[in-house]
């Protein structure tokens, strides 16, 4: 009789949990919780994914990852399945693909001449070769198709030559002479500038074209300056042709994300919803393992009244909402208002390496990672947050210290159980995992209720190879409290001769986590920003040349944001 009691419980447990997490939630985080491939690359092992490709096929969004071995398919973008594919050059760099009267046709990047591909059926393992190839090799090729029908394709990734641009026929043959669209300029665009702060003298990278058309005027986007750099941002420039004479966007980059828990924001699509809200998923920055350690970003976007196309990135790792509906960013925000709880909070755990402390586990930074001393069942981490602080979700990033796992490599799931507690040593189950058998490195939970605690423990009970390890586990909520003070004293001060550069200066305050720089080319119009924690100042290194900007300071901690209201113009 007490087995089966026993027994009882830890069902009714384990089926509580399931239903929290299966049921749809509402929200996401950024990373995007993938099943990431490994890559072992000269005794290295690291997961990859980038140069995202997003297309809707019958209400559903495909999403073409390089090196992944297959594609994702969602109904909402909340859930997705992976499916495995053998008959494409899957494992080529950053492909594209485009839906054509319900049938796909595909293109990898390749250093020689190679077929497109078609499917009449994307959601099974289907694809033939088109029997015509182009006359060139093309490396970031990107579809577009205009509304009278015309096919075209861009391409372009160098540190010399441009970003060019062609016609198509129906049978998706070139028929004009590559036209060249986009060149380098980093002298007088300093996001184009290599580098983690725009810093080094060799020259950067523009590649990944993609092109959106918008009340009769196109946008080719690209990137720049490089994957491996947080600083990797996409610009734009415009024309009233699909082939030009482009225009370069002074408020570029448009999409933008230097600073926190994870960088990067470059090498986009710019895709529409069931709903036709915009969006621009993008290429994130690891890189310490190897160069091409990266993750994928899903951010809201918009066209503003004057056609000015802009990327929400300001609070682009905290849970976002997926909306249900035609957003109308003027009066709704997709941002949930969860602030992070756990940045820089006591931390402690079962055991850890001599250069790898618990407190890497809450940096807020993807960068660092907390290691366990083994990977046994019992391993645990823990933090301690501030009193009266209500928690509504978890973001669990696992980093996979001494990994050696290999592309095909099976059985690669973790489990463990999330526990709470408000004293440290009485603990309630939270959620438990014990028995997940899918790859989710950066498991997302949105909790069914919000749970009002003083502690959260992650305890490990499986996984896949290395030590349990943690780039960062984060927790999202809200704290009882004010919101810090605004910052409506700070000051800009322009390198005078190098105007690329500007250094935005504030006085510190106490009661504030963190911060967001905004800043644009117009008052009403600023657009791009970078959040920095425990600092009172930022160097801005991505600003063009002899371009007047706008600047204000937002302010942040557990409990809320406070809008700067002070607007510089330097």
């Amino acid at each position: 009789m007490k087995k089966t009691i026993v027994l009882l419980i830890l069902v009714l447990i384990l089926v509580s949990c399931s239903k929290e997490l299966t049921e749809k939630g509402k929200t996401y985080c950024n990373p995007l919780n993938l099943n990431y491939r490994f890559q072992y690359t000269q005794g290295i092992s690291y997961r990859e994914a980038a140069d995202p490709a997003m297309i809707r096929y019958k209400d559903k969004y495909i999403l073409f990852v390089s090196h992944s071995g297959g594609y994702w398919i969602s109904d909402d973008m909340l859930t997705w399945k992976y499916l495995q594919i053998e008959s494409l050059p899957i494992e080529d760099y950053a492909m594209d693909a485009i839906v054509i009267n319900d049938t796909v046709f595909y293109i990898a990047s390749a250093g020689t001449r190679k077929p497109f591909y078609f499917t009449t059926d994307p959601l099974v393992d289907d694809w033939k070769a088109y029997p015509d190839t182009l006359p060139f090799a093309v490396w970031d090729p990107h579809f577009f198709v205009d509304d009278d029908g015309q096919r075209y394709l861009y391409w372009g990734c160098s540190n010399v030559d441009p970003i060019y641009g062609v016609r198509l026929n129906s049978k998706m043959q070139a028929i004009t002479e590559p036209e060249i669209l986009i060149r380098h300029n980093p002298d007088d665009y300093g996001w184009e500038v290599p580098g983690e702060f725009n810093e080094m003298t060799r020259s950067g990278w523009n590649e990944g074209p993609w092109m959106t058309k918008y009340n009769n005027r196109y946008y080719l986007q690209y990137s720049a300056p490089g994957t491996e750099f947080k600083t990797y941002a996409d610009g734009i420039y415009t024309s009233d042709s699909p082939l030009g004479p482009f225009t370069y966007e002074i408020y570029s980059p448009f999409s933008y994300k230097p600073g926190g828990f994870i960088g990067g924001a470059g090498h986009s699509s710019t895709f529409q919803d069931n709903y036709d809200n915009y969006w621009h998923i993008s290429s994130m920055s690891i890189s310490i393992r190897h160069m091409f350690e990266r993750r994928l970003g899903l951010f809201p976007a918009a066209f503003d009244k004057d056609g000015v196309i802009r990327t929400f990135t300001a609070f682009g790792d905290y849970p976002t909402i997926i909306p249900d509906h035609k957003i109308d960013f003027e009066k709704e925000d997709l941002f949930k208002g969860w602030m992070l709880l756990s940045f820089n909070k006591k931390a402690d755990a079962s055991s850890a390496l001599d250069n790898l402390p618990a407190k890497n586990a809450f940096d807020e930074d993807i960068r660092t990672w907390w290691s366990a001393k083994t990977g046994d069942a019992g391993e645990w981490l823990s933090v301690e947050l501030d009193d009266n602080s209500t928690v509504n979700a978890i973001q669990i990033n696992f980093a996979d210290n001494e990994s050696a796992l290999k592309p095909d490599s099976k059985d690669i799931y973790y489990q463990y159980r999330i526990l709470a507690s408000n004293d440290g040593q009485s603990w309630d189950v939270l959620c438990d995992k014990s028995n997940n058998i899918t790859d989710a490195c950066h498991d997302y939970i949105e909790l069914e209720k919000p749970v009002k605690t003083k502690y959260i423990k992650i305890e490990n009970v499986r996984v896949p190879d290395g030590k349990f390890s943690l780039y960062d586990l984060r927790i999202f909520g809200l704290r009882e409290g004010s919101a810090p003070a605004a910052v409506n004293d700070f000051t800009v001060s322009r390198n005078e001769t190098d105007t690329r550069k500007a250094k935005v200066e504030w006085p510190d305050d106490p009661v504030a986590t963190g911060y967001v720089v905004n800043y644009g080319t117009r008052q009403d119009k600023l657009y791009t920003s970078v959040m920095v924690y425990n600092a009172n100042s930022v160097m801005l290194t991505g600003l063009n040349k002899g371009v007047t900007y706008y600047y204000s300071v937002d302010s942040f901690n557990e409990s809320g944001i406070t809008k700067g209201n002070k607007i510089v113009q330097k």
